[in-house]
């Protein structure tokens, strides 16, 4: 962690913390559940509750991790190993949000803060002569409305 940490420090404008975040392997009911912040009611279910309304628990499926603020904790999806330099770069897209968190960084909405994750992710990546786009079909559309703040 030190390491994606530095890393990070010499690569982007972040402040620096050598406070490392808990992290936990999860589910995807559990990545859904601390993301939308609502209540898994169990896998027969199939649902979340978010602000009162039931949201399919299929959402959690395409998230590969979350970054907790509250506990400092990032969870990644049960079965990462970091054997991959694809599997690293989801650390080093969720170590952004808690350099991010720690320094108290403020943005107009939570997915604002989504921009320089990705950018970070994307340019580790390239180190290995990977893409966002080859590794995980996310292009430049899809990081432009992630981290828009559509309200």
């Amino acid at each position: 962690m030190s390491t994606i940490v530095n890393w990070l420090l010499s690569n982007f404008e972040l402040p620096a913390s050598h406070s490392h975040p808990r992290v936990e392997l999860a589910s995807p009911a559990k990545l859904a559940a601390v993301r939308y912040r609502g209540l898994v009611l169990g896998p027969q279910q199939g649902i979340v509750i978010v602000d009162n309304q039931a949201t399919p628990l299929s959402l959690g499926r395409d998230l590969l991790a979350v970054y907790d603020k509250a506990s400092r904790t990032m969870y990644l999806r049960e079965g990462w190993t970091g054997a991959t330099p694809a599997e690293i770069s989801v650390l080093v897209h969720e170590m952004v949000h808690h350099l991010q968190s720690e320094a108290g960084l403020a943005y107009p909405c939570p997915a604002a803060s989504e921009k320089l994750a990705y950018e970070a992710q994307e340019k580790w990546l390239a180190l290995s002569n990977l893409s966002l786009e080859r590794e995980f079909e996310v292009d430049r559309f899809t990081i432009l409305v992630r981290a828009s703040c559509l309200y």
